[in-house]
């Protein structure tokens, strides 16, 4: 059976060495000492990995059930959504007023990695919850702020979003889900909607579902969608439970991977519904939980990819296999240790540098959610809003990537289920698709993220890059990071540049380079990311850290990201250029 052990250590090192958090001005980030971001990252460790973990491969060979329409999650889920609910885990970044913890999202992120690597389909349970909580913080009245918030940040009630329709999915102005005005306020919604995670379940007492439908007689197309809340059971005016609404669970999806999480059919008889921020702006508000989860979401890549990454080191040194090509490494046994093999090494190099760079991709993401929202500070908030789209898509294409290559570490045990390494790459497969598919994510992010306030945005991230490269580009040890960061900056800004010029004249060449740029971004992220850390370890070593080999480890696995992944910017651009002729040549007949 797999293990996993939280990585604090690493998780630490991102906080204070590189971020250095608790100097930040950020509002809250004062409090955030390394005994402090210890103590919860330690607490949280053992949760994933006493609790959670174990419950991993249960979810994935139990699944859930449905019996006469009431949905059972699998044995011991129970137990462990109170465990979490005791230790106020869902609400860790929730205000203080609805029962939350009030920390700020930095630390809801690093603690989500680890119930996210131990057990994703569990956690995506309160992960929901969370956003439809947030959507209701950003857009309800006073008193729909007060009935359902502070149930939810308890997750006594779970929520879920529903946009799916079996006839529309991205395209969501073609549902036809409708909702019907009655006379006290309220709306009779009637309609289905399909894919829906933690739809159903026994874990709590109500589920709140936050619903897209059309009003009669609004616009047309995604411009006549609104949002309600619409809960499994109906809230008395007292906040006790009444009637069941007319909302039930049709079936459950029988899926590739997350089988611990019941996505639903859910359909929807007239049941009672209320309407959620404004009439036909219902997208504005659901994008405020679309946005959180497709953050989310890009965690649940790196989470996948870090706990297969874990066991297959562990196997690499364990499975004896083959001599080195170098000399005998293991005298005394038959053969020597998968590692000492270069391809194993390579692979292996792969994932580390992927999941620490990730990592430190992910909590830098996070503070500026924190600076948007605790500082208002709007250039924050719209850079977060650009990298959205890198971090949804590519932190989980190549996490993804990653639990492959993990599993190829395996051999042919890798496909034996018994081994569990499938599992990883089964439920890190869903993350490129849902929250936005990942070419959706980059259509977004060369046709609208790019041009967002003028380019604004996309022009900051290449000045913050530059400021980062010219301030280092003479402090000792650097250069070797530097410099290639700068070319990969350069590639990407190429690239910014080939589109402006071709994008209105040819709509087709920046759509058919529209994901090249995606991955080119992903890669400059992650390169500036191993960059900061460089800068930080070199920083250690020459103040005498008590821990030289961490740090020189760090050091070794920044030269690897910059030596052997960074150059994929050059590619990415060479494909970007190449324009959209040889991908539109084909007509659709001759495929």
């Amino acid at each position: 059976m797999p293990s996993y052990t939280a990585p604090s250590k690493d998780m630490q090192y991102v906080l204070h060495d590189v971020l250095n958090i608790a100097a930040s001005d950020i509002p809250g980030y004062g409090d955030l000492d390394r005994d402090f971001t210890a103590a919860i990252l330690d607490e949280a460790g053992k949760i994933a990995t006493e609790v959670l973990s174990p419950l991993n491969p249960v979810g994935d060979t139990v699944g859930c059930k449905m019996e006469n329409g009431v949905v059972y999650t699998p044995p011991g889920f129970k137990d462990a959504f109170a465990q979490m609910q005791a230790g106020g885990w869902p609400g860790i970044d929730m205000p203080e007023e609805f029962g939350g913890q009030g920390l700020p999202y930095v630390m809801g992120t690093a603690v989500g990695e680890y119930f996210s690597s131990a057990n994703q389909a569990f956690t995506m349970y309160q992960g929901l919850t969370h956003g439809a909580a947030s959507t209701i913080l950003a857009h309800g009245t006073a008193d729909q702020k007060a009935t359902y918030l502070p149930k939810m940040v308890a997750c006594d009630w779970t929520g879920t979003m529903n946009l799916t329709e079996p006839h529309c999915g991205t395209d969501l102005g073609l549902m036809r889900t409708r909702a019907e005005p009655q006379a006290d306020g309220s709306y009779k919604v009637t309609g289905q909607k399909i894919f829906i995670s933690a739809g159903e379940h026994d874990m709590a007492e109500n589920i709140v579902h936050l619903v897209l439908a059309k009003i009669p007689g609004g616009p047309e197309g995604i411009k006549g969608v609104s949002l309600f809340i619409v809960p499994k059971v109906l809230v008395n005016d007292d906040g006790s439970l009444g009637a069941r609404n007319a909302v039930s669970c049709g079936k459950i999806e029988e899926k590739m991977g997350i089988h611990g999480n019941a996505t639903c059919v859910m359909n929807y008889d007239g049941a009672t519904g209320y309407l959620l921020g404004e009439e036909h702006k219902g997208m504005r508000a659901m994008f405020t939980m679309m946005n959180e989860a497709r953050l989310g979401v890009g965690m649940q890549g790196l989470a996948q990819a870090e706990i297969a990454f874990q066991n297959a080191l562990a196997y690499a040194k364990d499975r004896l296999q083959g001599r080195d090509v170098t000399g005998v490494k293991n005298p005394d046994g038959p053969a020597d240790p998968l590692i000492v093999h270069p391809d194993i090494r390579r692979n292996l190099m792969e994932q580390k540098s992927f999941a620490e760079g990730a990592r430190a991709f992910l909590l830098w993401g996070a503070t500026l959610i924190d600076a948007a929202h605790r500082k208002g500070d709007a250039d924050a908030d719209g850079l977060i809003s650009l990298m959205t789209p890198v971090i949804k898509g590519f932190l989980t294409d190549k996490g993804f990537d990653m639990t492959v290559q993990a599993q190829q570490i395996y051999g042919g045990h890798g496909y034996i289920e018994e081994w569990g390494m499938s599992q990883f790459a089964r439920d890190a497969r869903i993350a490129m698709i849902y929250e936005g598919a990942n070419g959706v994510q980059a259509l977004d992010l060369v046709g609208r993220k790019l041009a967002q306030d003028g380019g604004k945005h996309v022009m900051a991230f290449f000045d913050l890059v530059k400021a980062f490269c010219k301030e280092n580009a003479e402090t000792e040890g650097m250069a070797e990071f530097i410099e290639p960061l700068k070319r990969a900056s350069k590639d990407l800004q190429t690239a910014a540049m080939y589109f402006m010029a071709e994008g209105m004249k040819n709509p087709n060449a920046a759509l058919a380079g529209s994901y090249d740029f995606m991955h080119l971004f992903g890669h400059v992220c992650l390169g500036l990311m191993w960059a900061k850390m460089a800068r930080a370890s070199n920083a250690a070593l020459a103040a005498g850290t008590d821990d030289p080999v961490f740090h020189q480890t760090k050091l070794v696995t920044a030269r690897f990201y910059m030596t052997r992944q960074l150059p994929m910017t050059a590619t990415h651009l060479a494909r970007i250029q190449a324009g959209a002729g040889a991908v539109m040549a084909l007509e659709a007949a001759n495929f």
